[in-house]
């Protein structure tokens, strides 16, 4: 496992779009996830120690940005042939498990992974109303192992900055996690 940070944010980057199979049976585009407040982009797979030392929270915090007119959408870029717990049926349970609120989709190609130059589980992309890129943090200060619990919630506070005002903050934290396990033929 290789651990990665995120870059800074290319603010004003716009939205790339997909069309993606989601674990409900239903193939979801840019169109389908944002929301009239902006959309959340979050590259996470099963397998991960960072995704699974923040999914409780990052559930919670999607959850109330939805309840602000934000759309969200996770997306699984691994190669699933090397890594089979990151397999449909496992993002299958790992949703349920962890009660996922919004479409969990898998990037059988990786294209939209590379599109979004996406480098590590988790990635977040956090866009405007207009689907432009606002914010590319952490969700907080975790790593491996959940953060306490009254640490900051970065990514909800600058969502949340972004809904009421179109612009997400100057300074970002970069997201660090598992690099994306890239298929050889990709």
């Amino acid at each position: 496992m290789v651990s990665l940070e995120t870059p800074t944010c290319d603010f004003g980057r716009k939205a790339t779009d997909f069309r993606l199979r989601g674990i409900d049976g239903r193939t979801y585009t840019l169109d389908d996830a944002k929301g009239p407040n902006g959309l959340l982009v979050m590259f996470v797979c099963n397998h991960c120690p960072y995704v699974k030392a923040i999914v409780e929270r990052l559930v919670r915090d999607v959850k109330e940005l939805q309840a602000m007119g934000m759309g969200a959408i996770a997306i699984m870029p691994n190669d699933t042939q090397t890594y089979s717990d990151d397999s449909f049926d496992n993002m299958k349970v790992f949703a349920d498990t962890h009660g996922f609120t919004f479409p969990y989709v898998i990037d059988e190609t990786q294209q939209v992974a590379r599109a979004y130059d996406a480098i590590c589980t988790p990635d977040f992309f956090g866009f405007n109303g207009d689907l432009e890129l606002q914010y590319r943090g952490r969700l907080d200060a975790s790593r491996k192992e959940a953060a306490p619990a009254d640490a900051r919630r970065d990514l909800f506070e600058a969502m949340a900055d972004v809904i009421r005002t179109g612009r997400g903050p100057a300074e970002q934290i970069p997201s660090m996690g598992c690099s994306i396990k890239w298929r050889e033929d990709a």
